[in-house]
């Protein structure tokens, strides 16, 4: 499990085949001591498992099914990721449960800076737009947020803080690009519940 808050930003190092899949090696150094192989990592929302670490990074290997459902088989060499390790038993939460696990890619449509803030506008996927509500929470690269503003059944508004702003691989997006979507679990659970008790949207 993560919690949308993130640690570090990472900077992708090098990319290549594996199989169907990617090899992915990340440049991490504030991270990379507390790392081991074997452990999971979220990179820009998508739980990895680390397969090697060295003095300042560590390397993953995305399947063809992750590359097929997240935004990691469009990464390239320098670019800036978020990375979260998992939340440890008795950590604060300071953000909200997430799995790690992306439910589709959406696209960022608007950044809009309005004073100390960045307002941001981002096309989801129908089946997180299912579990959005106004003021819940969403993650977006990772990050989580809370949406302010539902100017679409599709779209999400989210209001960057001048610290998530700072502290995040946001800045290097742009209009148009693609990004990470995770829903909110709790929703994700009643929504299915409802739709097996066959009361869904009653």
């Amino acid at each position: 499990m993560f919690t949308g808050i993130i640690e570090a930003l990472g900077r992708v190092r090098d990319v290549e085949s594996f199989g169907s899949g990617l090899r992915l090696s990340v440049a991490a150094e504030p991270l990379a001591p507390r790392l081991a192989p074997g452990e999971s990592i979220a990179v820009d929302g998508v739980c990895q498992t680390i397969v090697a670490v060295d003095a300042t990074g560590f390397l993953i290997e995305a399947v063809a099914t992750t590359l097929s459902r997240t935004t990691l088989g469009s990464l390239e060499r320098g670019r800036p990721v978020n990375l979260e390790r998992p939340l440890a038993l008795g950590d604060r939460l300071g953000g909200h449960l997430l799995q790690g696990h992306v439910d589709g890619v959406g696209e960022l449509l608007r950044l809009e800076r309005q004073q100390e803030l960045v307002l941001a506008e981002v096309r989801i996927p129908a089946q997180v737009s299912d579990v959005t509500v106004l003021h819940g929470s969403i993650a977006i690269n990772g990050v989580s947020l809370t949406v302010s503003a539902l100017p679409a059944p599709d779209v999400a508004q989210i209001a960057l803080v001048p610290y998530t702003w700072e502290h995040t691989a946001f800045p290097h997006l742009m209009p148009g690009d693609a990004v990470n979507v995770e829903g909110d679990l709790l929703g994700k659970f009643v929504v299915h519940y409802l739709a097996r008790r066959g009361t869904a949207g009653v």
